[in-house]
């Protein structure tokens, strides 16, 4: 399958029907690239608070607030787009209200035949928790998408391995990753654990991220990093892991992910991190002990070490 990360410019659209204009532009270049699937960067829905006044789009509170009467036509806008574009559409992230004052960072999944399905943030990061209104997810998922199954993992949620081993454990072969980083420290912690996770499971990383400044904004201020497709560094892949990474104004990395190749290069492999992962659980290694450095000289090692 040929897949599509976004890297996002944000914009100051006026109204939703420019946002829509714009979504559809650009997803229509991911098709024509090839893609089949295509990933858009977490707190994309954010992007619509530059429609409200001035008081609103400077409070993330307000803004929230405002962007839920918005929610059904965002819905209808991806459904609309997947369906008519025939492509797999990762729309970044919606903050939806629970219903308790608080949100949840959803990352919806659209289908070509018009099934809808969603992943919330399971991590939040300092900024999130911060703000005291964003709640957790609790629960995980994995999805079938053009004939493999895949993760998604929202930006911070790609730093945590385990979650992901047990992605990858429930059958998934490509992680999506919307992301949304303001620093470059905070852009190079994603993207290692971007590369990390690959590694570790031998699977396809598809991270989407946000790009240039939206001052107006307190969540979309300043953006930095680059969209890009991983593999893990091995026999017949790229030895950085990197298989297609957007530079300079370009909007997508794209690049042909053979699942069923990487699996069946499994065999021939120079490191099996995916499957000497059990040895983790070890007894021995679930807990480290203190050794003293005495420097004592030809002391002896205990018998059987």
């Amino acid at each position: 399958m040929k897949v599509a990360a976004c890297k996002y410019l944000v914009g100051e659209p006026r109204d939703f029907d420019a946002f829509a204009e714009k979504q559809a532009a650009l997803l229509g270049e991911a098709k024509a690239g090839g893609a089949q699937v295509a990933v858009l960067p977490e707190y994309l829905a954010l992007e619509l608070a530059a429609m409200f006044d001035a008081g609103t789009r400077a409070d993330l509170h307000a803004s929230l607030a405002a962007l839920q009467p918005l929610r059904a036509a965002w819905l209808a806008l991806y459904a609309r787009l997947a369906r008519d574009l025939g492509l797999w559409i990762n729309a970044g992230s919606f903050l939806l209200a629970t219903g308790d004052g608080r949100y949840r960072n959803r990352s919806d999944l659209f289908a070509p035949d018009g099934g809808h399905a969603w992943q919330d943030k399971l991590r939040l990061t300092g900024f999130e928790r911060q703000a005291r209104v964003i709640a957790p997810g609790e629960a995980l998922k994995v999805f079938e998408v053009c004939g493999a199954r895949a993760g998604i993992a929202v930006c911070y949620d790609s730093e945590f391995p385990l979650p992901v081993r047990a992605q990858r454990e429930a059958g998934a072969r490509l992680l999506l990753v919307p992301s949304c980083t303001d620093t470059e420290a905070g852009a190079t912690r994603v993207r290692v654990g971007c590369l990390a996770r690959a590694l570790e499971n031998r699977m396809f990383v598809a991270q989407a991220v946000t790009a240039g400044e939206a001052p107006w904004s307190p969540a979309l201020d300043v953006n930095t990093g680059e969209a890009a497709l991983l593999a893990p560094m091995d026999v017949g892949l790229p030895a950085d892991g990197v298989l297609a990474q957007t530079r300079g104004d370009a909007a997508w990395a794209i690049a042909e992910l053979d699942v069923a190749a990487l699996e069946a290069s499994a065999m021939r492999a120079q490191v099996a991190n995916d499957r000497d992962w059990p040895g983790q659980a070890m007894p021995a290694l679930q807990r480290a002990r203190l050794e003293r450095v005495d420097g004592h000289a030809g002391a002896a090692e205990p018998r059987g070490a």
